[in-house]
């Protein structure tokens, strides 16, 4: 017996780098940072090792670092010192992540910067956006949160904002943000949608560092159900009809069959590995259950192989200097 096609010997050590068909790169990866207005030193954040609250006076020092390691882009979430009902923080000129976005701009022009879009850190009730009684009792209200948003979005794009992106799964809130931007001259900021985002466990972690808790009720109203996978190709469908420049499937990891199929609809897609996949590996390694390292460059190729061009991404420092450890 002799085999027809020897597939082992495209796996030798030598050729291996050559029929490579999914390559991750650094200029894939975006770090998630958030920035506290409220703090006097980076401040650890307990359920995601390695992972700060910054300054927004040490924010571009931090960025030099992630810079310095080769990643290019930032995706950057405020933490302001007060909120209320309606989030006007969140669109303060002053506020926190307006002003981390200059701060980093001053500092490095270069550096691609994403703001979040969205209300969760700046009400005190934890929702996205404007609350009242609905069908399904106190909950986020849809229209009346559209125009919250695309006033965000504006006040993030005249600090310096390169890319916004909205994160509160609201109807129609790219074409709302979309059109907002144009009218204020800012024809050139693109929109990244977080447009299938799911209502998944896996957000924890998240709550801690962004202090984005909700006070009733959950988010099931307004993301989608894991279950859902046409539901969730239809998101990014209509997100991509209202402007969208890139989409986002997020979490990442075990959403790899939503993230092929929003990959094929032709846009950019990013594609978010979310804190509770972070943590869930980080404390696997504390444990020497898991090789820290080659779990987190294996998973992140894996939703690369799956379509994403953007990876956001906790590991992105330490996957920047893997990467460069294996030239």
């Amino acid at each position: 017996m002799f085999p027809d096609r020897r597939m082992r010997r495209m796996r030798r050590r030598i050729v291996q780098p050559l029929l490579r068909e999914t390559e991750l790169r650094k200029t894939d990866l975006i770090a998630p940072v958030f920035v506290d207005e409220s703090i006097s030193a980076p401040l650890p954040i307990a359920s995601m090792p390695g992972q700060f609250r910054h300054l927004v006076d040490g924010v571009a020092d931090y960025c030099e670092r992630l810079s310095d390691a080769g990643v290019r882009a930032v995706l950057l979430f405020g933490v302001p010192a007060t909120k209320d009902g309606e989030a006007t923080e969140s669109y303060a000129a002053d506020g926190v992540v307006q002003r981390a976005v200059q701060k980093i701009k001053e500092r490095l022009p270069q550096m691609v910067v994403v703001t979040d879009v969205c209300a969760c850190e700046y009400t005190d009730h934890g929702h996205c956006g404007i609350v009242g009684e609905t069908a399904d009792g106190l909950d986020l209200l849809n229209d009346p949160s559209l125009e919250l948003m695309a006033q965000i979005a504006v006040s993030h794009a005249e600090s310096g904002a390169d890319i916004v992106a909205p994160s509160c799964m609201l109807d129609g809130m790219v074409r709302a943000i979309r059109q907002a931007l144009d009218a204020a001259g800012y024809q050139d900021v693109l929109i990244m949608s977080y447009s299938s985002k799911f209502a998944s466990a896996l957000y924890g972690p998240f709550r801690d560092a962004a202090d984005s808790g909700f006070s009733f009720g959950d988010r099931t109203t307004y993301q989608i159900c894991p279950g859902n996978a046409r539901e969730a190709v239809m998101e990014s469908e209509l997100d991509a009809a209202e402007g969208a420049d890139i989409l986002m499937v997020k979490p990442a990891g075990i959403y790899l069959d939503i993230l092929a199929a929003v990959a094929a609809l032709g846009l950019p897609v990013a594609a978010y590995q979310v804190s509770g996949e972070y943590a869930m590996i980080k404390a696997a390694a504390e444990r020497g259950w898991l090789d820290e390292r080659a779990v987190a460059i294996e998973s992140l190729t894996a939703i690369k192989r799956a379509g994403a061009d953007l990876i956001i991404t906790y590991f992105a420092e330490d996957a920047a200097r893997w990467l460069d450890e294996e030239q």
